[in-house]
């Protein structure tokens, strides 16, 4: 099934309308058409042709929107590349690529025909996954694929045309590069940071967003720096890694609208939204509790033989949605039972001196693994080890309790705000 290309869509219906906002620029759509269609002919003149992959290695930004915008006029797979890799793993990412693009699109325009309609089956990018457990794998997502996660996202969150969606994420990854794809789908308006800037970020939720993407960390960073009542935000979407308690109860003390999501990069993002599926996407629970997803955002490749994306995570549907409990290959083994480390964070973390957790196991010769936890404080806050296992004890099974927890500064985390547990040991 073929739709009419998204941005020549927005540009004839809405040409005037505020299209990206970032590096100080603000572009209507029919300039971000014209634009876009140039970038496409530059494309062409470097050697990229419909069906090929490009990489983007460049920062989040104007030039990266328009490269990416300038892939899909002209029919090319786009392939985000994050700056923050290794040369070598940024290397690796491109290899399979006709075209890297590693600086703002110039120069000559090739006679490029450009795709007036978009190919539901296709694939229009490949991302990489964030890694927690090794190399990121790369992921083929579908012009159909980005499509459903739109419209899902839109019934889920509501839809004002005069959204202002700011990314403070990375472009290179899932959740920062859907905002940019759904806002053409809309026609509404994309505001992309370079990076999560405290104050403008701050500043921009203040002022003018009406939705914001964050992870964890980055929400708690702004509440200390005084988010309060943002008079235009309709919802922090609030996803990435396990959301302490403690940080939901701030954000409501200070009135900041926030709205729980699930998502996977195979599943194009969003899969649950305030715990429940978006209306196109399926979830059910295997036996073992494994979460299963099924539905049009799933990329084709990531689909086992049943039909649906086997996730990893473990999770529970209840009243209110469903619940992540943690990873299968996180459990803990201790004794001969299974621990699940995301429900041993989420206790420490409801401790008011407790910032972040991380639980992880360790070999021991007694138990097969002890289960070993890593603290951060909060700011100015005081807390003992013995304090905190006896916090976990009162909550939890006596063999889900920390055998010892250290303290410690930031957890190592992906881009995207997930915890790298392989790295705690």
């Amino acid at each position: 099934m073929e739709v009419q290309a998204w941005l020549a869509r927005a540009a004839a219906r809405h040409p005037d309308a505020p299209a990206i906002d970032a590096d100080g620029r603000l572009l209507a759509y029919a300039e971000l058409l014209e634009e876009a269609d140039r970038a496409a002919r530059r494309l062409h003149a470097l050697g990229a042709r419909a069906g090929d992959r490009v990489a983007i290695a460049l920062q989040p930004g104007l030039a990266f929107a328009l490269a990416l915008h300038g892939c899909l006029r002209l029919g090319a797979v786009a392939v985000p590349v994050d700056l923050r890799l290794g040369g070598e793993e940024r290397a690796q990412r491109a290899s399979a690529c006709a075209v890297t693009v590693d600086a703002p699109l110039d120069g000559p325009e090739g006679d490029a025909p450009l795709a007036e309609t978009h190919d539901l089956d296709a694939v229009a990018a490949v991302i990489h996954t964030s890694g927690t457990t090794g190399t990121g794998r790369p992921v083929e997502l579908t012009y159909g694929n980005w499509l459903w996660s739109a419209l899902g996202s839109a019934v889920a969150l509501g839809l004002d045309p005069r959204e202002r969606w700011l990314s403070a994420l990375p472009l290179a990854h899932v959740g920062g590069l859907s905002i940019l794809l759904r806002s053409a789908i809309y026609a509404t308006t994309a505001v992309i940071h370079p990076s999560f800037r405290l104050d403008a970020a701050l500043e921009e939720i203040h002022a003018r967003a009406t939705l914001v993407s964050l992870v964890p960390t980055q929400l708690s960073r702004l509440l200390d720096a005084g988010l309060r009542r943002p008079r235009r935000l309709r919802a922090v979407l609030l996803g990435g890694g396990p959301i302490p308690p403690a940080l939901l109860e701030r954000a409501r003390d200070a009135e900041v609208p926030v709205v729980s999501t699930y998502g996977l990069t195979e599943a194009c993002s969003q899969v649950t939204t305030g715990g429940f599926p978006l209306f196109c996407t399926r979830v059910e629970l295997s036996p073992e509790g494994e979460i299963l997803v099924g539905g049009p955002t799933v990329a084709p490749g990531a689909r086992a033989a049943d039909g649906l994306l086997h996730t990893g995570d473990l999770g529970s549907l209840g009243p209110d949605g469903l619940r992540i409990t943690g990873r299968a290959a996180d459990t803990i083994v201790t004794g001969g039972e299974n621990v699940a480390p995301a429900e041993v964070e989420a206790v420490l973390e409801a401790h008011p001196a407790v910032a972040e957790a991380g639980v992880f196991g360790r070999p021991d010769p007694e138990w097969g693994e002890a289960v070993v936890a890593k603290v951060v404080l909060a700011d100015g806050a005081t807390a003992t080890a013995d304090e905190l296992r006896a916090h976990v004890r009162r909550r939890l099974a006596g063999f889900k309790v920390p055998k010892e927890i250290a303290f410690a500064g930031p957890l190592p985390r992906t881009p995207s705000g997930k915890l790298l547990r392989r790295l705690l040991a």
